[in-house]
């Protein structure tokens, strides 16, 4: 019992992490952002969500880290040069019923089955990601795809949620 207790507390620990959505912050285990910086001033930027990530929230961690990535390069606002947001969608079977069902012995000891029974649900997974182009200067007023830079982190860094700091000690 001494050594299963250690395995079924990381078990449990990681099933936990599993049960929120992704958070703002680099990718780790897939999920997050990323980037990379394709010529002096343009950079191929992404974000992936777990299945409790809505599409929503993807899409303004994307917005959110192409406008830090701006300022961080010392740019003012950035043009989106393509931007398209991918979904995956994956069948889970909870492995009862369908064809043939699952057997089994009830309390009495008679054998029977579920036939019919299944719990499956389909789990899906958004990636939003964009070419950007950083500018200095004032952004353009004709230009659609242009965000500037500070005013997208202002609006958005209410609705960004990032893991907690290492407590100190």
């Amino acid at each position: 019992m001494r050594r299963i207790l250690p395995v079924l507390v990381v078990v449990l620990l990681g099933l936990s992490a599993c049960a929120l959505p992704t958070l703002y912050q680099p990718a780790t285990n897939g999920y997050g952002f990323s980037q990379q910086q394709i010529e002096g001033n343009r950079f191929r930027v992404s974000f992936s969500g777990n299945s409790l990530t809505a599409r929503e929230t993807v899409e303004n961690y994307l917005l959110y880290r192409a406008a830090e990535l701006t300022l961080a390069q010392g740019g003012d606002y950035f043009v989106m040069v393509n931007r398209e947001t991918e979904a995956r969608s994956e069948y889970h079977d909870s492995g009862f019923g369908g064809y043939g069902g699952y057997g089994g012995y009830g309390p009495w000891g008679r054998r029977h089955s579920f036939i019919g029974a299944s719990s499956g649900r389909t789990i899906t997974e958004y990636r939003a990601f964009a070419d950007i182009v950083v500018y200095r200067g004032a952004k353009s007023p004709t230009e659609p795809n242009a965000y500037d830079a500070r005013d997208v982190m202002a609006r958005l860094a209410p609705t960004v949620v990032r893991p907690a700091p290492p407590k100190a000690g």
